[in-house]
């Protein structure tokens, strides 16, 4: 039995920083790894998909959103089985209950909305725990799991939450028991557990049957998301009796969120940081945040905003990571005395010198602020 493991599509998201049109080719590209997953089924033989959690952003979605999700599935030639995660969860308002849903929802696509086991062919079962509530007050995973018999049929869990083992509040009640995991899987009672939530490529333990996919496209920077962008291949040899399971990564993501962090104190720094940019691949489809650090003229800082005016033009977000950026700006002497001007022009250009170096809060900000923007407008000129 071959399948695809995948999660946490959150179809309808957003990311507060992405503007213009760049909001919407990110949508796109979260619909079209959804839509490429039909061309990788067939490609692999699979007999099914696998969706752990977190099919939508949330229930309160545009009925745009809902109907283009859905035509993106609709080009899965294999069934599709959606287990409702924390993010859209079979509460009151679920969008799986919606009319529109309802009438739209293609014949491939399944919605896992019952505890327990379903059957996917004889000899073949998912065993699965959907979300009812953002907020589970018990392991939901643990408890489809007890009384399952080991008795020869393949089975795979299908759950969403984050496990105890990985967790830094291993006390939060909803989180599943690795002890749990492992006892069924020793068992032989299940034989891959198919997790949703992290959305990082994760393995769990040592078995090799515990997988996160994660994502298939990137939703947050790499200091959160370290491995994004996959969707699993798994392999369960149903003809041996241990049922050995086969993992492959297939990296589907199109999209990048780089985060960079540098120490920029005079020009050369700033050429390199350029050059680093220059060479970043795939423009439109990478966001970058950036943690500078330094001390810089004002004319080096008015170069520095030259070079990130540049590329935030080109890439689909590039701007600072306040808490990491720290760029003191320091008036160099004689920096200013090629201006060509002079009298009370002169004394004001000393005194925002002055106040530039003070240090003095808002106002030292404003003084440099001031002197950058002389600098540009007197096409930088000054030495």
């Amino acid at each position: 039995m071959r399948f695809v493991h995948t999660a946490d599509w959150q179809l309808g998201m957003t990311r507060h920083f992405l503007e213009g049109e760049a909001q919407p080719r990110y949508s796109a590209a979260r619909r079209d790894a959804v839509a490429g997953l039909g061309v990788l089924a067939e490609q692999v033989s699979a007999d099914f998909v696998v969706v752990a959690g977190d099919v939508f952003e949330h229930n309160q979605l545009a009925p745009k959103v809902i109907s283009q999700s859905l035509e993106a599935m609709r080009n899965i030639s294999v069934p599709v089985y959606l287990l409702p995660g924390n993010h859209d969860p079979l509460d009151a308002s679920s969008v799986y209950t919606s009319a529109l849903f309802k009438a739209e929802c293609p014949d491939n696509v399944i919605v896992l909305d019952r505890d327990g086991v379903w059957e996917v062919r004889p000899g073949v079962q998912l065993v699965v725990a959907p979300w009812r509530t953002k907020v589970p007050t018990t392991d939901l995973a643990a408890a489809v799991l007890a009384d399952l018999p080991a008795d020869g049929t393949t089975r795979v869990l299908v759950a969403h939450g984050g496990v105890d083992v990985l967790d830094p509040d291993p006390g939060k009640p909803s989180l599943i028991r690795m002890a749990a995991l492992a006892d069924a899987l020793d068992r032989g009672s299940v034989h891959y557990v198919a997790l949703g939530d992290k959305h990082s490529r994760t393995t769990v333990g040592d078995s090799g049957r515990v997988w996160y996919s994660g994502s298939p496209e990137v939703t947050n920077f790499d200091d959160v998301e370290a491995d994004p962008g996959h969707v699993l291949v798994v392999d369960v040899d149903e003809a041996d009796p241990a049922h050995p399971v086969t993992v492959e990564a297939r990296h589907i993501g199109r999209w990048r969120f780089v985060t960079l962090h540098r120490q920029v104190d005079d020009s050369r720094d700033i050429a390199d940081l350029d050059l680093n940019l220059d060479l970043l691949p795939d423009k439109e489809r990478t966001v970058v945040r950036l943690g500078l650090t330094g001390s810089l003229t004002v004319t080096d800082r008015a170069a520095l905003d030259a070079c990130l005016d540049k590329y935030a033009r080109l890439f689909a977000w590039l701007g600072a990571w306040e808490r990491h950026t720290s760029i003191a700006v320091m008036p160099a002497d004689g920096e200013f005395d090629d201006l060509g001007i002079g009298g009370f022009a002169a004394a004001a250009v000393d005194e925002l010198v002055a106040a530039a170096r003070s240090g003095d809060g808002v106002a030292a900000q404003d003084a440099q602020s001031a002197l950058g923007l002389l600098l540009r407008l007197a096409g930088g000129s000054a030495a």
